[in-house]
């Protein structure tokens, strides 16, 4: 898999870690990965918007690996945020998780389906 950044001139350039648009080429098949939640597999949720973060992250990590990928084969995620205050948290959390890997992404200030999640977390895979 062939993975080339796109910023158009006419955009401005991003300076968070990610791409405006990511061409995928040579890859054989894409994972869609559901939002993933930051609720435990002892049906849990930690306290705290970077514990929360912290898990759904991972959660998507088993999702890939789960299906024989890693981080390394993300093209997109979408971040759903329950209040915009997270924002910058989200990002350094993101940024540590990507460790340099830019895709495309998207955040979204939305009403979280269970009231005790901060966030949801969906991505796109290609391998």
């Amino acid at each position: 898999m062939h993975t080339r950044r796109i910023n158009a001139e006419t955009v401005t350039v991003p300076t968070t870690g990610y791409s405006q648009a990511l061409e995928v080429s040579g890859h054989t098949r894409l994972l869609f990965v559901s939002g993933q939640i930051p609720l435990g597999i002892d049906g849990n949720v930690p306290e705290g918007f970077e514990a929360q973060c912290r898990l759904a992250w991972r959660n998507v990590e088993a999702q890939l690996k789960a299906a024989g990928m890693t981080l390394d084969n993300l093209v997109m995620h979408r971040t759903y945020l329950a209040d915009r205050r997270y924002a910058l948290l989200n990002r350094a959390v993101r940024n540590e998780v990507l460790g340099g890997r830019e895709t495309a992404l998207t955040v979204v200030i939305a009403g979280i389906f269970d009231e005790a999640w901060l966030l949801e977390v969906e991505a796109v895979a290609a391998g």
